[in-house]
């Protein structure tokens, strides 16, 4: 059974949302504060971390980067609970290597359908289409072998648009998927972004293509 970690210093929360993962079929172990999970964390292999960034005696932040300095935790996905106001904090946790993120209050179905399509999706590290490579465990983008630094939630649409290969996203999916409204609340702003990933892609700019009226899709062919 695959086993999924879920640190917060908040009893309610983490009570309510493992029974939604353990619905998912996932055994769940909880931790309160930080010290005791990373304790635990060197007997005990998991398959997914939600963890929260605000807790006592160790922060999320410094658990996140304990998680990606050492071998045998750095391809574990992880989830980080933020307060609303905390835009600052969850751009450095995605920077930091976290795999997604959740806003607080947030719904627990929602983080249960997330840890699930992580344990899922397992240790892929990378994606590649035509000359377009995405690498998932270090937020970094190639065109041709040459990087391309695109901001976090430049990277989450590209993720998006490229893991939907051929499907045609609407631009409210896209500020649904890739978290949008919590940076900019207008779908306004997912084609202020995306004329951005475009200009940063360069040559490789041509796979997002504008389906007028509707959104935006991946493909591969000009």
């Amino acid at each position: 059974m695959k086993r999924i970690a879920i640190i917060d210093d908040e009893k309610d929360i983490v009570d309510l949302a493992s029974f939604y993962v353990e619905r998912e079929g996932f055994k769940v172990d909880k931790y309160y504060t930080g010290d005791s999970f990373l304790n635990a964390i060197g007997s005990k292999k998991y398959d997914c971390i939600v963890l929260d960034l605000m807790l006592p005696n160790v922060d999320g932040l410094t658990i996140l980067k304990t998680l990606k300095s050492r071998e045998d935790t750095k391809d574990i996905p992880v989830i980080i609970l933020t307060a609303k106001n905390s835009e600052g904090d969850m751009v450095l946790g995605l920077e930091m290597g976290a795999n997604d993120y959740i806003p607080k209050p947030f719904s627990p179905r929602v983080l249960a359908a997330k840890v699930k399509a992580f344990v899922r999706e397992g240790k892929k590290a990378s994606l590649q289409a035509g000359d377009l490579t995405l690498d998932f465990a270090n937020y970094l983008v190639y065109c041709k072998d040459k990087p391309v630094k695109l901001t976090p939630t430049e990277f989450r649409i590209l993720k998006v648009l490229v893991e939907g290969k051929g499907k045609v996203f609407t631009r409210e999916e896209l500020l649904n998927e890739a978290f949008l409204h919590t940076v900019s609340p207008t779908e306004r702003a997912v084609d202020v972004h995306i004329k951005s990933i475009r200009d940063k892609l360069h040559d490789c700019g041509k796979y997002i293509a504008t389906i007028r009226g509707v959104g935006y899709k991946f493909q591969l062919e000009e």
